[in-house]
């Protein structure tokens, strides 16, 4: 864990893929199961795990060496919203220590919410399906707003659904676009190493207040910003 302190923290936004959930496993299911009707050999999941986080589309453009703004990868990408819809959480579960940390967050009435860029109906199923006690109190999808994430304008619309001013939240994403996102915002930023960042642009380059290894080190980060109270 590297940085520096966070403030006062009243709420927290977590990004999904590669943050909250390690989804990759139903996504690349999803993938494969595309590239295997046209024929074309299974992209080990190893080799798509880094692009996760950046959405379905970069995962098909990778796969097909397609451009995002090719009619052919927007069909594929239709297809694989559809079987992913389907098959959602066969293989998706919390990272080490979520479970851990949003129960601190609960015990010490600290909000918390979900800022994505996954659909939100997409989004809303994963988390029902899983069913996190404590719910997120707002869920903001890629598709909730007209803008997405690496704009704030998502992560304001989190603070205003929790009425929380931005600087007494963090955001904690494993995306350079997250850093961006939230510092554009108002807000402290908190990188994670183990999510889906590609090797060549790695989390501790993104300038987050903070950078941590494991989910549960935000327990500690917390608790020294609640000192400050």
């Amino acid at each position: 864990m590297t940085g520096s302190p966070l403030p006062c923290i009243n709420a927290v936004l977590f990004d999904l893929d590669g943050t909250l959930l390690d989804t990759h496993g139903d996504l690349c299911n999803a993938l494969n199961r595309i590239e295997k009707s046209c024929g074309k050999p299974p992209t080990p999941h190893r080799a798509l795990r880094p692009y996760v986080s950046q959405g379905a589309m970069k995962m098909i453009c990778m796969a097909f060496g397609y451009e995002p703004d090719n009619p052919k990868a927007k069909s594929l990408w239709q297809e694989m919203i559809r079987l992913y819809g389907d098959d959602i959480a066969s293989l998706t579960v919390p990272f080490p220590g979520i479970r851990e940390s949003l129960e601190y967050l609960s015990r010490n009435n600290i909000e918390w919410g979900i800022v994505t860029n996954k659909p939100e109906r997409l989004s809303r199923l994963l988390l029902d399906t899983l069913e996190f006690d404590p719910s997120p109190r707002c869920i903001v999808g890629g598709d909730t707003l007209t803008t997405k994430k690496p704009d704030p304008a998502p992560l304001l619309h989190a603070c205003r659904a929790l009425r929380t001013n931005p600087s007494e939240a963090v955001y904690v994403g494993d995306d350079e676009r997250d850093v961006i996102a939230g510092r554009c915002a108002g807000m402290a930023t908190v990188a994670v190493r183990y999510g889906y960042h590609p090797p060549d642009n790695p989390p501790d380059s993104w300038g987050a207040d903070r950078v941590i290894d494991h989910a549960s080190e935000l327990i500690a980060l917390l608790a020294d910003a609640r000192r400050c109270r």
